[in-house]
């Protein structure tokens, strides 16, 4: 909402500008970009709630954002096994773990995936917690 008020303010505040080389125009144009960036991220964003359950012996997804609720579920007996998967570069300081089902039909499935924001998901050790506790699940 920031990016989108303060793209909002330059875009009104530049856009009397004498032509797109004057600071006027670049100030319009940053102020353009801003709003649509923030436009886009308001109507994007969303929230994935991943719930295991060893009682029924499946984990459901449920993906909502502004428009719609999307949900899955992947019963334990379609996993075949349980990976780490890695973004980011540890250069940058960046890193990004999580979980990664390899399902019966031979596809992968990222689970806490990175861009959701779980928290823990940027620490090796909670994700490696994460997957011995899914692992103990799937073998009851």
């Amino acid at each position: 909402m920031v990016c989108a008020a303060v793209g909002m303010i330059l875009a009104i505040g530049c856009h009397g500008f004498e032509g797109i080389g004057s600071n006027t125009g670049a100030g319009f144009l940053l102020g353009l970009l801003l709003l649509l960036i923030g436009v886009a991220s308001l109507l994007t964003s969303g929230k994935q709630t991943v719930t295991v359950d060893p009682e029924k012996r499946s984990i459901t997804i449920e993906d909502t954002n502004r428009f719609s609720t999307k949900k899955q579920t992947i019963p334990f007996s379609d996993i075949v096994g349980v990976g780490i998967g890695y973004l980011g570069k540890k250069s940058n300081f960046v890193t990004w773990y999580y979980l990664v089902l390899k399902l019966r039909s031979g596809k992968d499935y990222p689970l806490f995936p990175p861009g959701r924001f779980f928290e823990g998901g940027s620490d090796r050790a909670t994700v490696e917690s994460w997957k011995q506790r899914l692992e103990r699940y799937l073998s009851n």
